[in-house]
Formats: structure tokens, sequence, C-alpha cells
């Protein structure tokens, strides 16, 4: 069966990770795992120092050395074991009777990959455990992390940039296109958004074809039950779409995330660092 999973880390994030990890394993009556990834480049694995130290060295430094990079990974195993712990007990408490945990050292794209066959929702935030430290490089850096896996995972990712809000209210950025269409689609087939208030935003003129791409979005949610508001205006998607989401409150957006359209371009490529930081609520990307 299909997993909620959800990547955890030490960051400021991972409650709210975890919030809504829980809330879409509810939803979807899917089983929950947790995942936290040592991640290579944070901390990689014992080396071989030989040749390294110069010559007069003590040989025994060599052993030092990598006993230091080993006692390092081990302690960074125990505190995310700690974090695993937490997080499936944070879960019981939140009514999932059982869910599961796993640790990898390893990369965190290639390991996130690895579990595809049994994923059906990937949670993650929006900057890792290093943002706080290392700031703008660490946040572009992780912009980096989601984009790739974007391009390499075939299944829906919830990007998580703030603390849990309990959704009441969403919008689908459409514009037409084949992928906007597969995303409609996609979300009438799936009781995650049921019953929630939904929100359909096309920019761009009143042209015929727009209102009849409207029209068709329209038609399939509601035939799923959904009311939906529908609006179609002027301007550019990264300028409207944040005040349109604070003026009517959306607590979440969802969109598609391949194909070749003008939504496309804009959330996936070298603007996805830079739109994962304005954005203030989750984006759910759809393939």
């Amino acid at each position: 069966m299909t997993q909620i999973i959800a990547c955890i880390d030490h960051s400021p994030l991972a409650h709210s990770v975890c919030d809504y990890a829980i809330w879409a394993s509810q939803r979807l009556a899917a089983p929950l795992h947790f995942l936290h990834v040592l991640d290579q480049g944070r901390y990689p694995a014992p080396r071989d120092y030989t040749g390294a130290i110069g010559l007069g060295s003590r040989e025994h430094l060599l052993d030092e050395l990598a006993d230091l990079d080993a006692k390092r990974i081990g302690v960074a195993r125990i505190q995310g074991q700690d974090l695993l712990d937490a997080a499936k007990e944070r879960a019981r408490a939140a009514g999932v009777a059982e869910s599961h945990c796993r640790q990898r050292h390893g990369d965190l794209v290639e390991s996130v990959v690895a579990l595809e066959d049994d994923t059906r929702l990937l949670v993650m935030g929006r900057e890792g455990e290093g943002a706080q430290q290392d700031g703008d490089s660490a946040r572009s850096h992780i912009g980096s992390h989601i984009e790739t896996l974007v391009r390499s995972l075939h299944k829906p990712i919830l990007v998580i940039p703030t603390d849990f809000v309990r959704p009441e209210r969403f919008l689908i950025a459409f514009d037409g296109s084949e992928t906007s269409r597969k995303t409609v689609e996609m979300i009438a087939a799936s009781p995650l958004l049921t019953g929630l208030t939904c929100h359909i935003l096309m920019l761009g003129a009143a042209t015929p074809e727009a209102q009849a791409a409207l029209g068709w979005a329209q038609t399939q949610l509601q035939q799923a039950g959904y009311k939906p508001v529908v609006k179609l205006m002027s301007g550019v998607l990264g300028d409207m779409l944040p005040v349109y989401c604070v003026a009517e409150q959306i607590e979440l957006v969802a969109m598609g995330a391949y194909g070749h359209s003008r939504v496309r371009q804009f959330f996936v490529g070298s603007n996805t660092s830079h739109l994962l930081r304005r954005m203030n609520i989750p984006l759910l990307l759809l393939r």
C-alpha cells in the first residue's frame, strides 16, 4: 500500500511537516511513514586520511581522525532516531494508531526517489536544518533539492513553509494547459481536499478559449462535489498569486509541476527558490 512519506530533520519546520503529513494521512486513510536522511553532504562517511596529514605526523592521528568522523555520524544517528521517535509519538497523540520510521545515510534526493513505488504523497519542509546556520545560501540549496525532487519523483509533493494551519480553502493555479487540466482531474479524483472551499485562478485575457477552459475545470470539480470560485484576472502570476491568496485567505495552493505551461515555467526552474521563499502557505505540486 502506498504511504504518506514525511521527510523530517532538525529544522524548525519539522513539527509542521509532521502535522501536515498526519493531516494528509487521515484525509487519505493512508499509512504514515517518517523518513530522516543523514545527508552525506553534511555528514560524510568516515574518510581515509592516509597521506593527508603530512610527513612526520604520528600514525595514531589517522585512527583518531577516523574515529571522530564515526562518532559524529553515530551521534547524528542517535539524534535522528530521537527525532523519528518524537514524530511517531506526535502522530499517535493526533490519532494515528500506527506509523513507521526509517533512517538513511546518503543523498536526500536519492533516498526519497528510492521509496517512490511506496509513496502516495511526499511532505517536506521548504527549508532544512542547515538554513538557520547558512542563511540564504542554504535556502537556495533546499530550493534546489525540491526542484530536483519535482523533476525526479513521479508523485505529488507537499512543500511546507510555515506552521501548521488546517486547510479550509485551497486554490488551483490554472492556465488551461494539459498539465493544469491533469491537476484538476487529480484533485477531483482524490479525497485529500474534499469538502474544502475551492478557488480556480487563471491569469490572462478573457478570450473565448480561456472562458471555455475555466468552464471545463469548473464542471469537473462540480461533478466531484466542489463549489469552485472561479476567477479570470489579468496580471503576472508571480505578483498576483500571493496577493490573491492573502485576500481570499487561501491556505494551500495546488498546481501542476510538469509540462510546458506558463504555470510550470514559473514554478519549476530558476525561480523555484525565490517562489518558495515568497509563498507562506503550502504548495501541492502534482504530476
